[in-house]
C-alpha cells in the first residue's frame, strides 16, 4: 500500500486510466465486430439496405479508433492496422471483382507493371 500521499494520488490516476481504456477498448473492439458482421451479412444478401448498415458501422468504428489513439488508448499503428483490417473488409464487400484494373497512364498493361511484348524483345 501506498504511503505518501503522491503515490496514493497516482495509485488512483492509475485506476482511473484503466477504466477509460478499457472501456474504450470494449468499444472499439465491439464496434469491429458489428462491422465484420454487417460485411458478411451483406456479402450475402448485397441490397442497398445492407451497404448502408457496412457503411455506417465503419464510420462509427473509424470515428471510435481515431478517439482511442487521440487520448492514448491505442496506439496509433494499432489503430491504423485496426483501420486497415475494416477497410479490406468493406472493400471486398462493396467493390465488384473479377475485373482487373486498367491503369489510365500505361494502356497496354493489365493487372502488371513489365509489358508482355517488352520480355519477348
Amino acid at each position: 500500500m501506498a504511503n505518501n500521499k503522491s503515490s496514493k494520488k497516482r495509485i488512483e490516476i492509475a485506476e482511473r486510466n484503466r477504466l477509460r481504456n478499457r472501456s474504450y477498448k470494449s468499444a472499439v473492439r465491439t464496434l469491429m465486430k458489428r462491422c465484420l458482421t454487417a460485411c458478411a451479412a451483406c456479402g450475402q444478401s448485397p441490397e442497398g439496405e445492407a451497404r448502408e448498415a457496412v457503411q455506417n458501422t465503419m464510420r462509427a468504428a473509424f470515428s471510435k479508433i481515431d478517439k482511442a489513439v487521440k487520448v492514448g488508448v491505442l496506439h496509433r499503428n494499432t489503430g491504423a492496422n485496426q483501420k486497415s483490417r475494416l477497410s479490406v473488409a468493406v472493400r471486398k464487400v462493396l467493390e465488384p471483382t473479377g475485373t482487373p484494373a486498367v491503369s489510365a497512364a500505361a494502356p497496354g498493361i493489365v493487372g502488371s507493371t513489365i509489358d508482355d511484348e517488352a520480355l519477348v524483345r
